[in-house]
């Protein structure tokens, strides 16, 4: 026996000693538990014939223990944790500038308003080539050691080539980095006289600060109705969606009570004095509508205040605490479940461990005909609620269904165009047009109204996207496919365009046009 097998030996003795196993108490059945996990550690680690990445294996241990739990139970390294608290926390610190890599080059696509780049004078359009000292263009260099090298804390400076169309020089600007808000609303307009839009992406630190100033610009312009869209919203905080659905209802109002094994139940209410807590609201909603989304929607919902209109709601309706361990990684443990105001279970049925049958959600209810058609979906006794003022019927099992309900439109993608836009072919399209043409395009475009009655995407940039198609065997099947994909990507290119010239409410502004659940929302009013 090897000196290093002897001491492992004494030292699983030692801890086998400590072990009460004929305990019955639950605190040392626990505690037993523990040691057999830490001696089998101990033992992989010491006597595994090859080598082994012991942080690695406590990882691996961890993982394998939340797979056996519910589906939203899990584990971040350090590295997960900090990228996941950017998006949600409100700031990164960096140089502040929207990029999108085209042909292996950093481009421009917006400096954020006032932030550190458009302060020195960078622009849209301008090509990042060079951070420091290191040549970044045209090297293969991956996306994300490229915001590694842009990113950095507060005050520090970055020193960067940039070329300029139309200018034969490298240009060399000198950004001193700070701190970039995170925006969470995606876009907030005026649709039509006395109709307002505003669609939340995510439920973040700042989110109510945004929602609230974009509330009182819309209210300025005159919006007497809301259409706040919350589809593809996967959630967030928790506290944020209670005080954006506070500014809804009115002092006292439950939002939301949360409610596990261990955890007693904790209500939500609104707290009164809501900025539209009077005015038409109209919600919409689709299968990707999620957590801190369905808070919301729910809350709405149960509460008579407006009228939610969609496809069924994802049903993520778990409650996780974070659980920060030492080295910077977090543990997400669910503890609870998110009840709406009439006591609906937000979340959906599921198999603890099955997580695959879980992630396939979308594609069952695509199976049964549940986004096709809301009498594909039946409803037992004991799902059956009713909301709190006007007791209209509503209902439980998992996600909320809408009051108005709008099948999935399975015309607006054709297989042709999905394909062109996976390998990336639609937005580099639109990137190299605008960049070619901003100029004349600014010129000749004074004003979004302007350019929303008279643009049309020209011929030349459709052509080249099927002919970068035929090179890399993406072929519509026939004519008819062909021509079918031509409406919605020439609308998705004339988005992207406005998007690029001005800002995403635009963007939204004309894609909007082609979403049937926005669509159906505006008839109702």
């Amino acid at each position: 026996m090897t000196m290093n097998s002897k001491l492992l030996t004494a030292t699983l003795c030692w801890l086998l000693c400590l072990t009460p196993l004929c305990a019955q108490d639950k605190g040392q059945r626990s505690d037993a538990q523990l040691r057999k996990l830490h001696i089998a550690e101990m033992a992989i680690n010491s006597l595994y014939v090859d080598s082994v990445n012991e942080p690695k294996l406590v990882e691996d241990a961890i993982r394998g223990m939340l797979e056996k739990l519910d589906p939203h139970s899990s584990y971040m390294t350090a590295k997960e944790v900090q990228q996941a608290n950017e998006s949600l926390q409100g700031n990164f610190e960096g140089i502040g500038v929207q990029f999108n890599m085209v042909e292996d080059t950093l481009l421009v696509i917006q400096p954020v308003t006032d932030g550190p780049s458009e302060r020195v004078g960078i622009l849209a359009g301008d090509r990042i080539v060079k951070v420091n000292d290191t040549i970044i263009a045209g090297v293969k260099m991956s996306k994300e050691e490229i915001m590694r090298r842009l990113r950095g804390p507060k005050g520090t400076k970055v020193t960067m080539g940039i070329v300029r169309r139309g200018i034969a020089d490298t240009l060399v600007f000198r950004v001193t980095r700070d701190k970039i808000p995170v925006k969470t609303i995606d876009a907030a307009y005026i649709i039509q006289p006395q109709v307002g839009y505003i669609r939340i992406g995510s439920f973040g630190a700042t989110t109510h600060d945004e929602f609230c100033e974009s509330l009182v610009q819309l209210k300025r312009q005159g919006m007497q109705t809301l259409i706040l869209d919350l589809q593809e919203n996967g959630g967030g905080y928790l506290h944020a969606a209670v005080q954006i659905a506070g500014e809804f209802l009115q002092k006292d109002d439950l939002i939301v009570y949360t409610e596990g094994r261990t955890a007693q139940r904790m209500e939500y209410k609104a707290k009164g004095g809501g900025l539209f807590s009077k005015g038409k609201v109209i919600v919409l909603v689709d299968s990707y509508t999620a957590s801190a989304a369905e808070i919301v929607s729910g809350a709405i919902q149960d509460h008579d205040r407006g009228i939610v209109v969609g496809r069924r709601t994802f049903g993520k309706g778990l409650v996780q605490r974070p659980i920060d361990l030492p080295d910077g990684s977090m543990l997400r443990l669910t503890i609870a479940h998110y009840f709406t105001p009439s006591g609906r279970c937000i979340q959906k049925p599921y198999e603890k461990g099955n997580k695959r049958d879980y992630a396939e959600d979308m594609l069952h209810r695509l199976k049964s005909g549940e986004l096709m058609s809301a009498d594909s979906v039946h409803f037992a006794d004991s799902l059956k609620f009713y909301t709190l003022k006007e007791h209209r019927l509503v209902y439980g099992g998992g996600g909320i269904m809408p009051d108005e309900f709008v099948p999935l439109d399975t015309t607006r993608y054709t297989r042709f165009h999905r394909e062109l836009s996976a390998k990336g072919m639609v937005i580099n399209a639109n990137l190299h047009y605008v960049d070619q043409y901003r100029k004349q395009l600014q010129q000749q475009y004074t004003s979004f109204a302007d350019f929303r009655q008279r643009f049309d995407i020209p011929q030349h940039v459709l052509d080249s996207i099927f002919a970068e198609g035929e090179k890399q065997n993406v072929r519509p099947k026939d004519e008819d496919e062909r021509l079918k994909t031509l409406p919605f990507l020439r609308l998705q290119l004339k988005a992207l365009v406005a998007r690029d010239l001005w800002s995403m409410n635009e963007y939204f502004a004309i894609i909007n046009q082609a979403n049937n659940v926005y669509q159906r929302g505006l008839e109702l009013l």
